[in-house]
């Protein structure tokens, strides 16, 4: 399949910018809701009609900060944000005309505040308290932010060689662009944070090293690696996540001219992505249906627009190659059987049904295993992920956690690890006797269970846990 796109376009951010004319028209549709659906739907609380009023009015530099104040990585989370999902997708327009473009302005607002090179907030005087926070991704960076504002010192460690964890590493460029990832790492420095970077905690013996030398310590650690399939051949597949990081960085991804992706998250969808981008004829692969992907409904749609294939109740049993090199994923149909443990119906093999997909190129995306550090450390797991009560204390006095690690239900997203940053900030106010953000964060619901959501797209039935 050929791909007309000029390579100089192909790994640009899917959206442009809004223009100043545009997003005051578009500001201008917002009704200013009184108890705004979308206010509630944003797992952060950012005040939306506010800001949306002061983009309206031409107070942009206002408008930046009242998302700031909710959302430290409000940069990030206006990219990446499901606002489908979320707050578009609560919108009153909803009903009857197209939803206000709540996410393309958010992004006008927070890219005019770094243009102009302001700094939105400054550190409250120093405590003498200090925290470590392990792992740079979002709970990280939000964690440590909100920690900062207080008067905290907080030294953020991470164990790669650039901070922003999933956002520099693991979001598409199409999406977030590594330089709007790191600009956040450097806001988060201007608060007098540390960010020391090359430093993993990878034992019980460093915890207590960082324990010793601080208040408490927040644990931000993301997940591990893509699982093993366990069928022949695997050694020649590739991680959805090293392509993704590999595009990412502007490294060779090894992707070839005929690519099967195998998965059906949101992960999948931006691997499958890159190698498409990258012209790639290709193909994913899923053992269940359209019906039971994980990624989400505009997602799927967006991979078929930009001609990715699918093959749903198709197994993967073996990789087939020739001198090192891939040709072909040998598959089996599958049939749908009774609901598993996930409630989703249970994909079982068709005998005799075996078939093969000729490619170059097989690149898996099912998933994220476990924190491998929560089983290091002895802290108490629910479901192989970090167990935290709704302080988001963990099982170890003064150890917190937040971000994907602790995501036993519910979806892992950017914008709940933020949130989680911002509720592990207000926890530890009240344990060091610090001033907590003027109104505590509550934990949000499933946006999907919210009234005003149902009433715009019906009942939505998920999963255990989706990532990615």
């Amino acid at each position: 399949m050929e791909d007309a796109r000029p390579p100089q376009l192909s790994f640009q951010e899917l959206l442009p910018p809004m223009t100043p004319h545009e997003a005051t028209v578009e500001a201008n549709r917002c009704l200013y809701c009184y108890d705004a659906p979308c206010l509630h739907a944003c797992p952060t609380h950012i005040d939306i009609p506010t800001f949306i009023r002061k983009i309206a009015t031409g107070n942009v530099s206002g408008a930046a900060h009242t998302i700031l104040e909710s959302n430290f990585l409000g940069g990030t989370c206006a990219r990446v944000c499901p606002v489908q999902e979320l707050c578009e997708g609560a919108c009153v327009y909803n009903a009857h005309d197209k939803p206000i473009q709540i996410g393309r302005l958010q992004r006008f607002a927070t890219d005019h505040l770094h243009a102009r090179g302001e700094a939105p907030f400054t550190p409250a005087p120093p405590t003498g308290r200090r925290v470590a926070v392990v792992g740079s991704g979002p709970a990280g960076l939000s964690a440590s932010a909100e920690l900062a504002k207080q008067g905290h010192a907080v030294t953020l460690y991470e164990k790669r060689e650039l901070g922003g964890g999933l956002s520099t590493y693991g979001i598409i460029v199409l999406r977030e662009p590594v330089e709007v990832a790191l600009r956040e790492v450097d806001a988060v420095r201007d608060l007098g944070v540390q960010v020391v970077t090359g430093q993993e905690l990878n034992s019980p013996a460093g915890l207590d090293e960082l324990l010793a030398a601080n208040d408490a310590v927040v644990l931000s650690v993301g997940l591990g690696a893509v699982p093993a399939l366990g069928i022949p051949g695997e050694a020649h597949i590739l991680s959805g996540l090293d392509v993704i990081e590999a595009s990412k960085l502007e490294r060779p991804t090894g992707v070839g001219t005929r690519a099967v992706v195998i998965g059906a998250g949101n992960t999948a969808i931006d691997a499958a992505t890159i190698a498409r981008r990258a012209g790639a004829d290709t193909t994913m692969v899923y053992r269940r249906t359209e019906r039971e992907m994980t990624a989400y409904h505009h997602e799927y749609l967006f991979a078929l627009s930009e001609g990715i294939g699918f093959s749903f109740l198709t197994q993967p049993v073996e990789v087939l190659h020739e001198n090192g090199q891939v040709t072909g994923l040998r598959c089996v149909r599958m049939g749908l059987g009774a609901p598993d443990t996930s409630g989703r119906a249970r994909p079982e093999p068709i005998p005799g049904s075996d078939f093969v997909i000729p490619c170059d190129t097989v690149i898996s995306a099912i998933g994220q295993e476990k924190p491998a550090l929560a089983v290091t450390l002895g802290l108490d797991l629910d479901q192989g992920y970090i167990r935290v009560d709704d302080e988001l204390r963990t099982s170890l006095p003064r150890v917190y956690a937040g971000g994907d690690c602790i995501r036993a239900r519910g979806n892992a997203s950017t914008v709940m690890a933020v949130q989680d940053g911002k509720l592990i900030a207000a926890s530890l106010a009240r344990i060091l006797g610090t001033q907590a953000a003027p109104i505590a964060p509550t934990r949000p619901p499933e946006v999907r269970d919210h009234p005003l959501y149902q009433a715009a797209h019906g009942a939505v039935p998920h999963a255990e846990a989706q990532h990615g």
